[in-house]
């Protein structure tokens, strides 16, 4: 206990809380919640344009909330019999508190032959009308986990149901052979790298990177070549208070070549802890109608290892 309340650098901090799980694996929800007379009056056009980029938010907050647990995870082949770890997090479109985000990971699967981890996000919510229910798995390669340089995923499922519409997508990934394949059009596309990364292994990726203030990263390996580059820039250090506590803190801006959030006009900024974990502990982006989202780290309880003692991050 005392090891893990050390992280962050945490200058005061609520006492951990270890809750049990209801459910094995690792699931994410999202309960929604707005006062009334809270959502401003715009035009049905500008209201879907600022829901898909506040569930935008929520899914690349949970995949970040996602990678805080993930690089904890010991690299033992027995089976896990809870959860290896539990973050939760609160959502704030402005001062409004608007929600929770809790998630867990699984532990290892078979993809193709080859040992994985194996997570899955699930958001449930909405705002007025409109719900949301998404689903996302990733399944990182294990055996590259202890090399930043080796990330690779194998596997990634989108699940989504957003305003009254659905989007699905399984795309198996062959670093091998240097493609992947879209399982429900049966279309197989060439991959431009060897070490494919989706959304949640770009994360592992990012935070095992030095996050030194005044440097930039350019990442050209996500599976979708036109996606490529991301790039990621180390703008501060500043001391940041959430329920959690108080962390010295590395602020992160990144960009992606999308219109969304984490677009140049979204201003998304990551707040990581200043320490080896380099744990998600805020996130904010300005969008628009709404005007800001943020989420802030509540709790992250102690993580399940088999020695009872914190399991390393992946190597630079």
């Amino acid at each position: 206990m005392s090891t893990h309340q050390a992280r962050g650098r945490c200058l005061s901090r609520q006492t951990w809380v270890h809750a049990e799980p209801r459910t094995r694996g690792m699931q994410l929800q999202v309960n929604l919640q707005l006062a009334a007379g809270s959502w401003p009056h715009h035009s049905a056009l500008d209201e879907r344009r600022a829901l898909r980029q506040y569930t935008a938010m929520i899914r690349l907050a949970a995949r970040a909330a996602f990678v805080a647990i993930a690089l904890a995870a010991p690299l033992s082949g027995r089976a896990q019999t809870r959860p290896l770890e539990r973050a939760e997090y609160e959502v704030k479109l402005g001062p409004l508190s608007a929600g929770t985000g809790v998630m867990e990971l699984l532990g290892r699967e078979k993809v193709d032959g080859h040992d994985t981890y194996h997570a899955v996000l699930r958001i449930e919510g909405g705002v007025g009308p409109a719900m949301v229910e998404d689903r996302f798995a990733s399944w990182i390669d294990a055996a590259a986990w202890n090399d930043q340089r080796k990330v690779v995923s194998r596997r990634f499922v989108q699940d989504q149901r957003e305003l009254g519409n659905r989007r699905q997508r399984t795309y198996e990934l062959s670093p091998e052979r240097k493609q992947y394949r879209r399982v429900d059009t049966d279309e197989t596309l060439p991959l431009n790298t060897d070490q494919p990364l989706d959304d949640v292994s770009m994360l592992v990726l990012a935070r095992s990177l030095p996050l030194k203030v005044g440097d930039s990263y350019t990442i050209s390996r996500y599976f979708k070549a036109d996606a490529n580059p991301i790039v990621l820039r180390v703008v501060r250090r500043e001391t940041v208070t959430v329920p959690a506590g108080t962390f010295e803190a590395v602020v992160v801006r990144p960009t992606i070549k999308t219109s969304g959030l984490f677009g140049e006009g979204g201003e998304a900024e990551l707040y990581f802890s200043d320490d080896e974990h380099h744990t998600l502990v805020r996130m904010s982006s300005k969008v628009p109608i709404i005007g800001s989202l943020s989420l802030h780290l509540r709790r992250l309880d102690p993580p399940a290892t088999e020695g009872g003692t914190a399991p390393t991050k992946p190597r630079r």
